[in-house]
């Protein structure tokens, strides 16, 4: 292999193919060899997903996990090599938390099998929480040990910052929207129902009672679709009941990206209601970047990086305001040029979180790295 070939062993957790299409990308590049490590299967809570053998234009090693796999903290990779003996990595791209144990594995094998490497971590922690002395050392050690670190938000930046990270921090989320399944469809709306939708856990931190309030607020000709599972399920039905609205809402199990955009074609909005808590606030979500792929108006509170995300290109209403929620709706409801005019919007910014624009970021980092190692 040419000594100009840049080596780079991509260490990363994905669920599903829609969320690895940037690594199709970048494998593609010129002067790039990609090898990828991930888990051997992909276990959680909604059940056990084959993990795809094959990546086009990367190597790919599957390796067991310790412990759960959607864990970012605890879950351990049954291996000491992660195949860098063999491969002699100049970049070693872990998407693992600073704080994580597998990211402390990772760095260990680094200095036992490809010292020269350099080290790429990545960060959605956008809240400087409290943690225990045994957290802090591993953090401290990763902080140290890393020479770059991909941030999923301004606010995950700023915590680095804050932690003591003197070194280069660029905000490039480790997941893009994978734009060949998440595309406009034919919309098949119901022009007498205004179906409002959200899609993730059904957790306190996500704020669905406020959105089963708003919906209340709004009166008959609404409808809620909840896509998704979680601890909160029978609170939130009783919660639906209670508010007389038990009808008026549709309870959707999970499904796969894949049939997402089947979806999100059948609904005018998507609201993502998250409630900041003492150690945690919206990472990012995911589910409104797919909604504006499909062309499918956005409504976010202002927790975390819900404003960061959506920019001019949907609706913002302050956090645990059911009120306020209730007029974003209703505007949203009556005014169907608006609509439009955040559909537009939406298509244009969700370029921006495309698996091809944060590849050819991540790329950049990459040779920037490059460039350092000599």
């Amino acid at each position: 292999m040419s000594a100009s070939v840049i080596r780079v062993l991509h260490i990363a957790r994905y669920r599903a193919p829609s969320m690895e299409r940037k690594l199709e990308w970048m494998a593609a590049q010129p002067g790039l060899a990609f090898w990828l490590v991930r888990p051997a299967v992909w276990q959680d809570e909604y059940g056990k997903i084959p993990v795809n053998p094959v990546v086009p234009g990367c190597s790919v090693l599957r390796v067991p996990i310790w412990g759960r796999m959607n864990d970012p903290h605890r879950a351990l990779y049954r291996t000491l090599t992660f195949g860098m003996r063999v491969i002699q990595p100049h970049i070693i791209h872990a998407e693992e938390e600073p704080d994580s144990l597998a990211a402390l594995q990772i760095i260990l094998a680094r200095r036992w099998f490809a010292p020269r490497a350099k080290l790429i971590l990545h960060t959605w922690q956008n809240v400087h929480r409290p943690k225990k002395w045994y957290v802090r050392l591993v953090t401290q050690i990763a902080l140290r040990e890393a020479d770059a670190i991909l941030c999923a938000s301004r606010g995950a930046v700023q915590v680095l910052r804050e932690m003591g990270y003197p070194g280069p921090a660029e905000v490039i989320p480790p997941i893009g929207v994978d734009t060949r399944i998440f595309r406009p469809m034919e919309r098949r709306t119901d022009p007498t129902t205004f179906r409002v939708a959200y899609a993730g856990r059904f957790v306190p931190e996500k704020g669905l009672d406020v959105l089963l309030q708003a919906v209340a607020l709004l009166g008959p000709g609404v409808e809620l679709w909840l896509i998704g599972e979680g601890p909160q399920r029978v609170a939130l039905q009783a919660l639906a009941r209670d508010l007389g609205i038990g009808e008026r809402v549709r309870w959707i199990p999970p499904v796969a990206p894949e049939q997402m955009p089947e979806i999100l074609a059948q609904v005018d909005v998507v609201v993502l209601p998250s409630r900041t808590t003492r150690v945690w606030k919206e990472q990012f979500g995911r589910i409104l970047v797919e909604a504006m792929a499909c062309g499918v108006p956005v409504v976010g509170s202002d927790s975390g990086a819900i404003p960061e995300v959506v920019g001019e290109a949907g609706l913002i209403f302050p956090e645990g305001d059911a009120q306020a929620l209730a007029v974003c709706l209703e505007r949203l409801r009556q005014f169907h040029d608006l609509r439009a005019e955040y559909r537009a919007k939406g298509l244009e910014r969700a370029r921006l979180y495309s698996q091809e624009t944060v590849a050819a970021q991540t790329v950049g980092v990459y040779r920037r790295q490059w460039a350092n190692l000599f």
